[in-house]
């Protein structure tokens, strides 16, 4: 199982020792949860300066919202809403950057200024996206989705979700290899809530192994999301705790990146799981440093 990920410039990001996590900052009006929400440059610079502070390991600016219903916003917004921020945000860190987007010209954009992984919902199904990408030395996150974010919840069917799902990963991960990409820039995540109900995603949670097992990191981004909600019976507001038991199944399982809204309290959950679990190695092999980042000055 392979937790190095390439990134540009010759470095490597490790989560061999434990799950990486990444912190949610969302350059949107109108992203499902309310908190996660900074369409001002000068707050969004803040909160991801703030989930630095509180231990992530990479930051995810996200310039468009793809909950459930969703319309596409054009490129142009996209890239109006994200660049200013992520160079303001690179002149005061050099921390891994992440940019979630299905447009090809943002990637390129936000490549050029500074970013280290593209997270693409589509998985680089646009060929301009590939072509955005290659050469860079960046990571790229191919997520799974059925349908788009304003149609997928549209009674998705799936004769064994899980499989189903890993075979479209693993077949979208040996296209970038055949387009030239090294598997160290490839990372899997089964898109959970995209395109699927509750019972297809516990059916991926419970077989998260089966994602794991085909060699490339897997990234998990369940934080505050419906499925949540449907356990609990709680309110998006109020899935934190439910979250925190998510990620730590996730990492029970293998998982290599954590996505979430709330830095701080998912990495003292995932410290202790990993201290006090047959899974983990000890507080000081995980929690100190919880990724190595190798080839930084």
């Amino acid at each position: 199982m392979n937790q190095f990920m390439s990134l540009p410039g010759g470095r490597t990001i490790d989560a061999s020792r434990g799950p990486l996590v990444m912190g949610i900052v969302n350059l949107t009006p109108d992203s499902f949860f309310p908190g996660s929400r900074t369409p001002d440059a000068g707050a969004a610079v803040q909160r991801a300066l703030t989930l630095l502070s509180e231990g992530a390991d990479i930051i995810d600016f996200g310039a468009e919202s793809t909950r459930p219903g969703s319309i596409e916003v054009p490129e142009s917004e996209e890239i109006r809403r994200l660049i200013p921020v992520l160079r303001a945000f690179r002149a005061r860190s050099s921390a891994i950057v992440s940019i979630d987007t299905r447009h090809a010209g943002t990637a390129r954009a936000a490549l050029a200024d500074g970013a280290d992984i593209v997270n693409d919902i589509s998985a680089m199904q646009d060929p301009a996206m590939i072509e955005a990408v290659a050469g860079t030395g960046a990571s790229v996150v191919l997520m799974h989705m059925r349908g788009d974010p304003q149609h997928m919840q549209e009674n998705p069917v799936y004769g064994d979700c899980a499989l189903e799902v890993r075979d479209f990963l693993v077949g979208r991960a040996n296209a970038l290899l055949a387009a030239g990409l090294k598997p160290s820039q490839i990372i899997l995540d089964p898109g959970l809530g995209f395109g699927k109900n509750l019972e297809h995603n516990l059916d991926i949670m419970r077989r998260l192994y089966l994602f794991v097992e085909c060699g490339y990191p897997v990234l998990v981004g369940v934080s505050r999301k419906r499925m949540i909600g449907e356990i609990t019976g709680k309110p998006v507001g109020e899935r934190l705790a439910g979250s925190l038991g998510a990620a730590c199944a996730a990492c029970a399982q293998g998982a290599a990146i954590i996505r979430v809204h709330d830095v701080a309290a998912t990495k003292d959950a995932l410290a202790v799981f990993m201290a006090t679990s047959a899974h983990g190695g000890g507080w000081q092999s995980w929690k100190s440093p919880p990724g190595t980042i190798a080839g930084t000055v």
